[in-house]
């Protein structure tokens, strides 16, 4: 029975979401479960692509793409996949009727991870931002608005603001593995060599504004969803916190991380101000 193949492919999105990400998955679970499955099916979706680009070096990269983006569309045309992950993603994206504009940015952007490696420019950098991680957001929001479009579209920036700053924060804390592991560089106008505090602060306050945008929308969303994006957002934001206060050779030098009994601690935080109506 199909329905069976489609329950075995929601499972490997939610797996794909546990393994790979313990600060999203733990957000996740605080969706309500009528919209969780589908933020499942897009994380995994979006995960499998960013492993093949940041992950499979023994591997012809670009071949591995261009298979997932015709499988994709494939998937997307016949609503069915034989692969697991592109068959849950393939429903959520009829579901919520999903523009095609959204997932093409986001391969956009994955592909230009195969050739370039430093962004020199702002226009380049917010480019690849948008597709990276601001589609994330819409697809994301897609899901939790249940297909409103008068809300969506009242929602669109400030998921997209959000999406930037969660990537942005991304960037300051990988700077070690992306610069010296794959040589990207993905702030402009930041001598990631030698990354000095002046440089860390434009950096700081550039994702700082993000959030205020995003928290905004935060406070809008559905009760489903509001609570579970609320988690996501205190841990990234404790996350800029530590990066703030780290020195910046030490940045380049460590991934930075939230251990998990502060994310216990941040949930509960989390929580306290949601049931409160502080949000």
């Amino acid at each position: 029975m199909k329905s069976i193949f489609d329950t075995v492919s929601r499972t490997c999105s939610k797996a794909v979401t546990n393994a790979y990400s313990t600060s999203f998955s733990m957000a996740t679970k605080m969706l309500a479960p009528s919209i969780r499955q589908d933020i499942y099916n897009i994380y995994g979706f979006v995960r499998l692509a960013d492993e093949i680009v940041d992950s499979f070096h023994d591997y012809d990269k670009e071949k591995l793409l261009d298979e997932l983006t015709a499988e994709l569309y494939k998937a997307i045309d016949a609503k069915i996949s034989l692969n697991p992950i592109l068959n849950a993603f393939q429903e959520t994206v009829h579901k919520y009727e999903i523009e095609e504009s959204l997932y093409n940015a986001f391969l956009k952007s994955m592909r230009m991870d195969l050739h370039k490696s430093v962004y020199l420019t702002q226009v380049e950098y917010k480019e690849y931002i948008y597709g990276s991680a601001d589609v994330v957001g819409l697809m994301c929001l897609k899901v939790f608005v249940k297909g409103d479009k008068s809300k969506y579209n009242e929602l669109k920036e400030s998921a997209m603001s959000l999406g930037s700053a969660f990537q942005k924060v991304n960037f300051l804390r990988d700077l070690k593995a992306d610069f010296e592991d794959l040589s990207r560089s993905y702030f402009p106008q930041a001598n990631l060599e030698a990354l000095d505090e002046a440089s860390k602060q434009k950096i700081i306050e550039e994702i700082e504004a993000d959030f205020i945008a995003g928290l905004r929308g935060i406070t809008k969303l559905p009760i489903e969803a509001k609570f579970g994006v609320y988690t996501a957002y205190i841990y990234y934001r404790k996350l800029l916190n530590k990066l703030k206060n780290v020195p910046s050779l030490e940045i380049k030098n460590r991934r930075i991380s939230v251990p998990n009994y502060q994310k216990a601690g941040l949930l509960a935080k989390s929580y306290i101000s949601y049931r409160l109506n502080l949000l």
